[in-house]
């Protein structure tokens, strides 16, 4: 990181991704504007406890819908931000098949809102949130970002692609660069209500039976959160720049003659649903009540990221292994829900 202080803009501020980074970038010495709209998705008390675990020097935090283009465009003009790191979104998959219209308004329109207060800005990066479920029906493993994502099987991912396709076109035409990170399966304390390993371990806690797809036959690249701040972090200091050597006859699609780059963010080493389990089991001391099921709607076989681009980019390799990142996912749900 630059040893002058940078002013970011951080959406998504009271989000499970979004809150650390805000933490990160302080403890750099950067000034953080925070956006959220602390909608009722899940819990609303988690996301006000993450804002609290904030630091308040430098920080300031604004509730805000990023759909909103009039209160985007005031806080733009009110503000004077070096970078952008959007993490705001409508998130998860099965939520898409019953409410597309949410993710129309957050994952597009507010898209859109930011890379217009970006482009009045003329910031020195836009990085933002893409996701592995633009891989979609794509079986080929590891994923690499030269591979097709024409294919998503959820709104979801199909909005996390035209974001991509969104971002490019304001790169080439404006001349601001853009980096999409392919997030792969984030866990880790703090983390997202709705996602398995939190799921997992509130019913396994309780009690309850827990859900199993494809009976059990399946395969995540989770990644610990900590490993993910890091890599954002990094990242916003590799600025694209324009390549006018490139063509898309022969070129990535991960990169262009815009400044632009996408990369894949995840660690590198697929885990079995069944293996996940047995780990968070074995941290709670608990065997699971299990209720084996088929593949649901929207669901990948296997999420398995290459990360060699993002390597080479920024000399960062994922550090926390699965028995770590459960260790401390459990450890931080004891204390947050003050279980013994």
């Amino acid at each position: 990181m630059s040893t002058t202080t940078e002013k970011y803009l951080v959406t998504g501020a009271a989000g499970f991704i979004g809150a650390e980074v805000c933490k990160k970038l302080l403890a750099k010495g950067n000034q953080v504007v925070g956006i959220d709209n602390i909608n009722d998705y899940y819990d609303v008390n988690l996301k006000k406890e993450r804002l609290k675990q904030i630091p308040t020097e430098n920080f300031s935090f604004v509730q805000l819908d990023i759909s909103s283009r009039s209160d985007v465009e005031k806080l733009f003009q009110s503000e004077n931000f070096d970078f952008v790191i959007h993490l705001a979104a409508q998130a998860g998959v099965r939520y898409s098949i019953e409410n597309p219209h949410a993710y129309a308004d957050s994952n597009l329109l507010g898209h859109l809102n930011i890379l217009e207060g970006c482009r009045s800005a003329r910031v020195k990066h836009f990085v933002y949130a893409s996701s592995s479920s633009v891989y979609g029906l794509n079986e080929k493993t590891p994923f690499e970002t030269s591979d097709s994502v024409d294919h998503p099987v959820s709104l979801y991912a199909a909005t996390k692609k035209s974001n991509e396709l969104m971002s490019h076109s304001y790169s080439h035409l404006y001349n601001i660069p853009t980096t999409g990170l392919r997030f792969f399966t984030v866990y880790g304390p703090w983390g997202r209500p709705d996602m398995a390993p939190f799921i997992f371990t509130k019913k396994i806690l309780g009690g309850q039976v827990i859900d199993v797809n494809n009976n059990g036959d399946m395969w995540r690249d989770f990644t610990y959160i900590d490993d993910i701040v890091e890599g954002i972090i990094r990242v916003v200091d590799v600025i694209p720049s324009r390549d006018k050597d490139w063509k898309v006859e022969s070129g990535s699609p991960a990169t262009s003659s815009a400044p632009y780059a996408v990369y894949n963010i995840g660690h590198g080493s697929p885990v079995n649903l069944m293996d996940f389990i047995k780990a968070i089991e074995s941290e709670l001391g608990i065997e699971a009540n299990k209720n084996f099921r088929e593949m649901q709607p929207g669901d990948v076989y296997k999420t398995y990221a290459d990360t060699k681009d993002l390597f080479e980019a920024t000399g960062y390799k994922p550090k926390v292994g699965l028995t770590e990142g459960v260790k401390n996912l459990v450890s931080w749900y004891k204390d947050f829900y003050d279980i013994d």
